[in-house]
């Protein structure tokens, strides 16, 4: 046992039948870890990983209270902490020779353990990603809606598929999994195990794109959404939104989320009109010894 009562394991199964409850009580929230734990829990040791994924839950009145896991990519995902509770995870992490490539947190936790990874390590914290946190409440269909219809993919649109989360990719910056895409290694991509949704015109010409992840604790997250350039501004995108969105609620769930670019004020509005309400905000962390010393 460790101080404050952190608990780490490499027993994915483990770790879950002691803290899957917890994780499930707040999935909106927690959607993150959610998916990428269970994509780990499925996945299991890949020969090629250099290191094991870790996990930890912080325990208090025999009740768990928080988590961290650490993907064998070295990306640290962690449930909301105080700035306490983070610098001493960081402590403990640091002083059992863990290096975390980045983190990523709700905002105000990402930023305490930053701080404090820099504290105790010397590393210093770049800022990679802002996201907000959208979460469904009343589904409500865009007005007009556009001329066309929703439709599953099938094994036919690959193809297309993979074609338009590259450009997705693209736009955003997302280079690791161009890389992975370009390398014919789609099933290891963060898109391999999503369910797409296109939106056709009544031509039965697909115009725009949603996926969704696979259900998990009653939640399903729609990522991503995509909308070639030129077609943009024609009410494509929040058809498809709602489509996928009804799609995941008339599978059982509870929570349909979704997370935006701050800097994107036309799709934050989007969203809002079809009945997404805004939760928490996010941010992601790199670490770098190399990168200037933050002042």
């Amino acid at each position: 046992m460790l101080p404050d009562d952190w608990y780490l394991t490499e027993d994915v199964d483990d770790f879950l039948a002691r803290a899957g409850g917890f994780l499930r009580s707040r999935p909106a929230l927690h959607n993150t870890p959610l998916t990428d734990i269970e994509k780990l829990r499925i996945r299991r040791a890949d020969p090629h990983d250099a290191e094991v994924a870790v996990f930890g839950r912080l325990e208090s009145g025999g009740e768990v209270r928080a988590v961290f896991y650490r993907t064998p990519r070295g990306r640290l995902g962690l449930t909301p902490l105080s700035a306490e509770q983070a610098d001493t995870l960081a402590a403990h992490l640091a002083g059992l020779g863990h290096s975390p490539a980045n983190v990523i947190a709700d905002h105000d936790t990402a930023t305490a353990f930053a701080e404090s990874w820099q504290r105790h390590t010397g590393a210093a914290p770049a800022p990679f990603w802002r996201t907000h946190l959208y979460r469904l409440g009343t589904l409500t269909p865009p007005q007009p809606r556009p001329a066309g219809r929703g439709r599953i993919t099938g094994d036919e649109d690959r193809e297309q598929v993979v074609r338009w989360c590259r450009e997705f990719c693209v736009d955003v910056g997302e280079q690791r999994s161009i890389d992975l895409i370009d390398a014919g290694s789609w099933d290891d991509s963060r898109f391999g195990d999503r369910h797409f949704t296109f939106w056709e015109t009544p031509d039965g010409t697909p115009v725009s794109m949603a996926a969704a992840t696979s259900m998990v604790g009653g939640m399903v997250r729609v990522d991503p959404v995509y909308t070639p350039a030129h077609l943009r501004g024609r009410g494509y995108a929040g058809a498809v939104t709602v489509e996928a969105s009804r799609a995941a609620l008339a599978a059982g769930a509870t929570d349909v989320v979704l997370f935006t670019d701050p800097a994107n004020p036309t799709s934050n509005a989007l969203y809002q009109r079809i009945g997404y309400i805004r939760v928490a905000d996010f941010t992601g962390y790199a670490f770098s010894f190399d990168a200037p010393q933050a002042g």
